[in-house]
């Protein structure tokens, strides 16, 4: 399991750690307007799904807008921000951000995606901060557990990997 702190101290993730060329896990989350939905409904696409804490908080609201910024411009790739925030939250946020460019998805319900992808932080019921890049045909091709939760992901590198994934 991935090794991650939370403002240096160590937290423990719930579920199975995903990894480069795995299948990638399917999972049920709510979108904003409080409908499922799943891995299958991104059936091929690449998909970059990049997972925060929580939406609202300094670092991850610059994660979510780096990659909004940057989802016209990589292609076929479809990007998703998953937090366990409520729909009702992340709405409001993207709406006062003019978020337009990819999809918030809220894993509050269930923990799904959280167990699915081993990013359940056990201690905070939050999701830790990774980014995932699964092909079209739901391969795992690029996956960052990022080792301290507060700081930023590797943005070139998971660009990078979603440019070239197919």
């Amino acid at each position: 399991m991935a090794n991650v702190t939370f403002h240096q101290d160590p937290v423990t993730l719930i579920g199975n750690e995903v990894k480069v060329g795995d299948k990638a896990p399917d999972f049920s989350v709510l979108n904003n307007d409080l409908n499922a939905v799943s891995l299958g409904d991104y059936d091929g696409k690449v998909k970059l799904i990049s997972v925060v804490p929580s939406i609202d908080t300094g670092v991850c609201a610059e994660q979510t807008k780096r990659f909004n910024d940057e989802a016209d411009k990589i292609g076929n790739v479809k990007v998703l921000t998953v937090s366990m925030d409520l729909p009702f939250a992340q709405k409001r946020w993207v709406n006062k951000h003019e978020i337009n460019s990819l999809d918030t998805l809220s894993d509050h319900r269930k923990a799904d995606f959280g167990h699915n992808y081993g990013v359940l932080i056990e201690e905070l019921r939050l999701l830790a901060r990774s980014i995932f890049v699964v092909d079209s045909s739901n391969n795992i091709t690029y996956v960052e557990y990022v080792s301290e939760v507060s700081n930023h992901p590797d943005y070139d590198a998971a660009l990078d990997a979603a440019r070239k994934a197919k």
